[in-house]
């Protein structure tokens, strides 16, 4: 079995090159510097118009922990409502208690108002108190998949739940993200995980000659307001091929 490639990117131009360089699917989201956040009407419009591949918009109001108040929720069942009515085929979202474990209730609206959509649980996973409850908790909701670094900083520190995880059932799919890379892609191909989540990118310096010194945007007094973050066509493309290349061997 060939594994699926996912990379997530913040912009249509991102979408664009991760296709063209052989990206299975795609996470779309905004604000990197929060870790994904809901992408706007408009680019989820236009990413639907021009990527061809299947997309999957992550679903999330705020960066911060994944416990929300009932207006943060009520966004975000209009968020699915929209993504369900452009045609997108899944999309990504999660919801945690005060306690560290899967908000079942509110998942179960969620799942609800998304219908037939994949539905992928994100990180939020790698915050449960629990993973071995949280995992047969979305076993049982229905989820598609889980993205997880297996509770650890990096995917490749976290490998061993990972596959412990996969052994348990193969439903929900459980794909393996954070610090997925070239280098360390066939640790995760070698542990039997059939589907892995990377950002392949980084960041570029903004195209404006002139530039205020004295003045930020940004809460972060130190933020670097001039770069962008752009997907890596030549890291996707050799990421495809490490995948291609393993499925071969094996």
């Amino acid at each position: 079995m060939t594994a699926l490639l996912e990379i997530c990117c913040y912009s249509l131009a991102c979408a664009l090159a991760a296709e063209r360089r052989g990206a299975d699917r795609i996470e779309l989201c905004a604000a990197p510097l929060e870790g994904g956040l809901t992408p706007s009407y408009g680019v989820l419009k236009s990413v639907r118009q021009q990527v061809s591949i299947p997309v999957h918009p992550i679903i999330r109001p705020r960066g911060g922990d994944f416990c929300y108040s009932e207006d943060e929720f009520s966004t975000m069942l209009e968020d699915v409502r929209t993504v369900r009515e452009l045609g997108f085929p899944g999309l990504v979202i999660g919801v945690l208690d005060e306690d560290g474990d899967v908000d079942l209730s509110r998942m179960a609206q969620i799942m609800a108002v998304a219908g037939s959509l994949a539905v992928t649980f994100h990180r939020a996973f790698d915050m449960c108190a629990d993973p071995y409850k949280a995992f047969d908790n979305l076993k049982q909701l229905g989820v598609a998949r889980i993205l997880t670094s297996g509770q650890q900083s990096s995917a490749e520190k976290g490998v061993s739940l990972i596959a412990e995880l996969i052994a348990r059932s193969r439903v929900p799919i459980i794909m393996a993200g954070a610090g997925v890379r070239a280098g360390n892609l066939e640790t995760f191909l070698s542990a039997g995980i059939n589907e892995v989540h990377s950002s392949a990118g980084g960041w570029t310096p903004s195209t404006m000659r002139y530039r205020n010194p004295g003045l930020s945007m940004s809460t972060d007094p130190n933020a670097d307001e001039y770069q962008r973050y752009a997907v890596n066509g030549q890291a996707v493309a050799e990421m495809k091929a490490i995948i291609t290349r393993f499925s071969q061997q094996n």
